[in-house]
Order: structure tokens, then C-alpha cells, then sequence
């Protein structure tokens, strides 16, 4: 079994290399195993994708849970494994340094902190003063330094995917992140090409892109021509997995058919890559 060590250095890496990587966003120790037997080389939990496994909404999770998923995905395979860890539930730097802390106990090699703030103590959710978001940053990065191995902290500025296209407060953002400590950087919602290529033409550290109907559907090829480092997906593929499972089902309820199971399914195909992980 790979040690914590020897996926963080191989996380590391990845990232230092020259061109493009996909990171994907698996929701379930099954999802995962499948990933890792496609020959991805790293992986990252989903939001949204962990909810929904769980029979919640997007940011309904609590930390505990969170972790205790990350705890599974991380045993499940030999990848290295980063989190999206939200706002790190916390709105001090000791609060945000102990999610980091805690992450790395549960076997994350990464994990990401964002400048919304969800309003989880009955507050009005809101992008966070820049103050006091990079404050956080640095609280984050300072822990994650301290970890015995390198853990790779992305900093994330929430306007884009949150209405507010102010692309010069994201770029602001960004850079005062990455002057917090931050080893990535990630603005999720970044639709053209040009604003990608603005926001890498500002800042030093690699950048995450979001892939999706609703954050663009560049290609491969155009982001690494940008200098694009890593690729996600958020709950895309969760997103697919349930879809498909809802039309199978509505069918059945709905129409009393069973055509969905024409294609008999990737059955083979499944039992072989969990047999590969």
C-alpha cells in the first residue's frame, strides 16, 4: 500500500510537470476504485457528489462527515487524494487550521479553501471580505507547512460561480491568496478563454479549472495551450450517474418499461476496473 508520504510527493508532482492533468471528483469509495482503474493519477472529492450519496443537499454536510468520507475515498485507492473542504467550516484562522490538521489525519495529500462563506451560523452566506479571506488562507497554508509531508493547499475565489463576474476582484483575490501561501490556485466559473488566460497572465502558482455546462466546455488541448495545470469537474460525473439513474427509474414507474436495460450495462466493465484498483 502506497503511504501517505509517497502520494503526496507523487500530488506534488503532478503539479510541478509540464502540461495538463485532469483531477476527477469520484462520490463513493465504488466511483472511485473505477477512476483509479480508468488510470487517473490523483483524485478529489465532490461537494455536491458526497451530499447526494448520502441523501443530502450540496454544503448539508457536516465536518465530521466530510472527513469520515475522506477517511473511505483515501483507503480506497493508492491515489493521492485532495478535498474539497469548503470554507474549512470555520470563520477564525484556529478554526480553519484545525479542518487542515484533521484532513491530513484522514489521509488527504490536498484540499482547498474557499472565500464563501456558507452561513452555517444563521449568518447571510457571502464572499468574505478580502481580509479576511486571505487571513484564513494563511492560517491554512501555515498548518499544511507544518504537516510532515507536502499537502497541497488551493485557495479558491468563489465570484464567478457565485454571480458576481467581477473578473479584477477575482484576479485581486488570487493574488493576495497566493501571497497567503497557497501552492494552486482556482476560480471556479471562468467561462471564456480569454478570462482564463487573464486570470493566468496575474498570478505565479498553478491554476484549477472547473469543466461543465456551466463553467465552459473548453477542451483538453485549448487549456493546456493557456498553461492551464489541473482540470476538475466538480459533480459531473456524480451528476451523470444519478441522471441516469433517475431516467431508469422513472421509466419503470412511469412507463412500466424496461428498456433502459437493453444496453445490459457495463457489468464486465466495472467488475474488471474495481478488480484493478
Amino acid at each position: 500500500m502506497t503511504t501517505q508520504a509517497e502520494k503526496a510527493a507523487t500530488f506534488r508532482d503532478l503539479h510541478a510537470r509540464p502540461g495538463t492533468f485532469v483531477i476527477p471528483n469520484p462520490w463513493d469509495v465504488g466511483s472511485a476504485r473505477m477512476l483509479a482503474g480508468l488510470g487517473y493519477e490523483a483524485l478529489a472529492t465532490t461537494s455536491a457528489g458526497m451530499a447526494w450519496s448520502m441523501g443530502l443537499t450540496d454544503s448539508g454536510v457536516s465536518r465530521a462527515q466530510l472527513l469520515d468520507h475522506c477517511r473511505m475515498l483515501a483507503s480506497a485507492t493508492d491515489l493521492p487524494l485532495a478535498a474539497d473542504l469548503e470554507d474549512c467550516f470555520g470563520d477564525s484562522p484556529r478554526e480553519v487550521a484545525e479542518t487542515i490538521r484533521m484532513g491530513a489525519e484522514a489521509g488527504l495529500v490536498g484540499g482547498s479553501i474557499e472565500d464563501w462563506s456558507p452561513g452555517r451560523d444563521g449568518s447571510t452566506p457571502r464572499i468574505r471580505p478580502l481580509g479576511q479571506a486571505a487571513e484564513l488562507v494563511a492560517a491554512a497554508a501555515e498548518t499544511a507547512r507544518s504537516l510532515p509531508f507536502k499537502f497541497m493547499l488551493c485557495a479558491r475565489a468563489e465570484n464567478h460561480i457565485r454571480g458576481v463576474t467581477d473578473l479584477a476582484d477575482t484576479i485581486a483575490r488570487l493574488q493576495a491568496y497566493q501571497a497567503a501561501g497557497a501552492d494552486l490556485l482556482y476560480a471556479p466559473g471562468l467561462r471564456t478563454l480569454d478570462d482564463i488566460r487573464s486570470v493566468l497572465a496575474e498570478i505565479d502558482r498553478p491554476l484549477n479549472v472547473l469543466m461543465g455546462s456551466a463553467t465552459g466546455m473548453h477542451t483538453m488541448a485549448d487549456l493546456q495551450a493557456l498553461g492551464v495545470k489541473r482540470v476538475s469537474l466538480g459533480g459531473a460525473f456524480a451528476s451523470a450517474a444519478y441522471s441516469a439513474f433517475l431516467l431508469a427509474a422513472k421509466e419503470v414507474l412511469e412507463q412500466g418499461t424496461f428498456t433502459f436495460r437493453e444496453s445490459g450495462g457495463p457489468r464486465a466493465e466495472i467488475a474488471r476496473l474495481l478488480g484493478q484498483s
